[in-house]
């Protein structure tokens, strides 16, 4: 990547906002330091300049703070590897950039260095961690006249859910429209009291979690780590999706096609999107990396507990609530029982995610004592913290974070939105096509030598669904 051109700002609320330690839940807390990056394209109808942009961009950015201040501050260290979020008004990193390439030049999209450079990336070796900006923000001018527009937020800070709440409102304001949809900043709603007569079900503990199964035979995953890598981006198409979902609904139902049309849709099993792509993705892995039968494998699924707790969180709560549920299996479990068992299997932990487990699962975490020896990192090449690659991998999905599109900045409409980077073999996002067909674009980072046959199986597996 040339860049022509990059100028550095740092934007501050545009009016005072609240100076305090605001409190961060144990689900922040867990979450790793690093910033989570996505990049937007934009194929503007019309040419508009850096100088006619960046004073847009740097107004509403500065409104748009006041009302998401936490953004604006700095995290410090406190005891046990802890961080504390000091509101104060610091700012945000915006850049502005040119670029030499075209947006044909990043083709299908999927994470590479040149699209990372589009975000800005901080290195917690060298800055010390109050001095980290939570935002950093640059926008780019494309030689073919389009935009790259690349956020990445602290994942301490927001998860997903509330870094495209703040996109949404922070483009509203530069496009001039009015932003009224607040954030709830208060986090104490999740804080957990220390109640010793509470007996929690299930009791859970970070080893329900961690440490992830080994490769039969390996004493650690060191030489897994250091197997390279390549990025890939799959695509499903509607009837895909629905090709799987059905031959599932069959299995479960172990009926013919004209006995299912003889049950109302109302009376059918479930069988969702989510659960059996997912299935379908840790199949074909399992057999792409040619794992043994008696290889034990998990799949973490990344869920949502905003409503899955009572009374659930205040809409547009603003921070953390994700948390990774693990599921297990063999291998051979996998591969001789059809897709759609896998999909219950998902399905089933999902569903146990009540607001017991999400307290039980806070609990634990609290109980950690030094919580820096267990947060993961999910930049490229990092050696530090949980490894998610082989025999395991995990899946985040985009398919809740609504309204997912629509982020117009006064450029057009985005041609593209996904992650901007995929930290290490295993790595999968779920993102729905932007056409909202019911299509899927699924980023992922596999090693290569198991990316071919693991794109072969995942085409053929459906491909064989068709042929029956």
């Amino acid at each position: 990547m040339v860049f022509l051109r990059s100028v550095s700002h740092i934007v501050k609320p545009a009016e005072p906002t609240p100076e305090e330690v605001m409190y961060l839940s144990d689900c922040d807390q867990i979450k790793p330091l690093t910033h989570a990056p996505t990049i937007y394209f934009y194929r503007p109808s019309f040419y508009s300049s850096l100088e006619e942009i960046v004073p847009i961009l740097k107004d509403s950015l500065s409104k748009v703070l006041v009302k998401f201040y936490p953004l604006a501050g700095r995290l410090h260290w406190t005891d046990g590897g802890r961080v504390e979020l000091h509101c104060n008004s610091m700012g945000a990193l915006l850049i502005e950039a040119e670029s030499n390439l075209t947006i044909d030049d990043f083709g299908d999209f999927r994470p590479s260095p040149e699209i990372r450079s589009l975000i800005p990336s901080v290195d917690y070796n060298v800055t010390p961690i109050h001095e980290v900006p939570l935002l950093v923000a640059q926008v780019t001018k494309l030689k073919c006249g389009g935009i790259g527009f690349g956020a990445g937020m602290s994942h301490i800070v927001v998860d997903g859910q509330s870094a495209v709440h703040f996109v949404f409102e922070w483009s509203k304001i530069a496009r001039g429209s009015p932003s009224d949809d607040h954030p709830f900043l208060d986090r104490r709603v999740l804080q957990q009291h220390d109640d010793l007569q509470l007996t929690l079900k299930p009791n859970l503990k970070y080893t329900d979690f961690f440490p992830l199964p080994l490769l039969l035979g390996k004493p650690d995953n060191l030489e897994e780590r250091k197997k390279e890598t390549k990025p890939m981006m799959l695509k499903l198409s509607k009837e895909q999706v629905e090709s799987l979902r059905s031959k599932a609904t069959l299995d479960l139902l172990n009926k013919g096609v004209e006995e299912l049309r003889k049950i109302p849709a109302g009376g059918r099993p479930q069988v969702s999107r989510f659960d059996v792509v997912c299935a379908h993705i840790w199949k074909c892995l399992s057999l792409a990396r040619g794992l043994q039968p008696e290889q034990e494998t998990v799949l973490f699924v990344t869920v949502d507990f905003r409503n899955r707790i009572n009374p659930p969180l205040p809409k547009r709560y603003f921070g953390n609530a994700v948390m990774p549920l693990p599921v297990s299996s063999t291998v051979n479990e996998l591969l001789s029982n059809p897709v759609s068992y896998t999909a219950r299997k998902i399905r089933t932990a999902i569903e146990s995610v009540t607001d017991e487990y999400v307290r039980s699962y806070l609990r634990c975490i609290k109980s950690i004592p030094n919580i820096a020896t267990k947060r993961h990192f999910h930049t490229v090449g990092c050696a530090q913290g949980s490894f998610f690659g082989n025999p395991n991998l995990i899946i985040t999905s985009w398919v809740g974070l609504l309204p997912l599109y629509g982020a117009k900045f006064g450029w057009g409409d985005e041609v593209y939105l996904g992650p901007g980077s995929l930290g290490y073999d295993g790595r999968v996002f779920l993102i729905p096509s932007q056409d909202g067909d019911g299509s899927f674009i699924i980023p992922l980072r596999l090693q290569v030598e198991h990316a071919d046959a693991f794109e072969k199986y995942f085409y053929e597996e459906i491909k064989s669904l068709d042929d029956k």
